[in-house]
């Protein structure tokens, strides 16, 4: 197999796989978390808004991980029952 060179990430020397980086790092590209990512846009389905944090937008973002969502009282959230006659 021909040398291809090493890794274009900071401080990495292992052997190019793809794109110019090793295999942990054309992995990273992959899922959008190097500093230059694969796409621009969210990669959750059917959405082209930007890229917020990661490989998704602020939007999907908070849905995923549940901050800055409201989250509503255990009050509200069970039915009222209705009084006995």
């Amino acid at each position: 197999m021909a040398n291809k060179g090493t890794c274009k990430a900071k401080d990495c020397s292992h052997e190019v796989v793809g794109k110019g980086y090793c295999r942990k790092h054309y992995r990273l590209w992959k899922a959008g978390e190097m500093p230059k990512p694969r796409y621009s846009t969210c990669t959750f389905e059917k959405c082209r808004k930007k890229r917020a944090v990661g490989s998704l937008c602020q939007e999907h973002y908070k849905a995923k991980t549940g901050k800055g969502a409201a989250q509503a009282p255990a009050a509200a959230a069970a039915p009222a029952e209705a009084p006995a006659n």
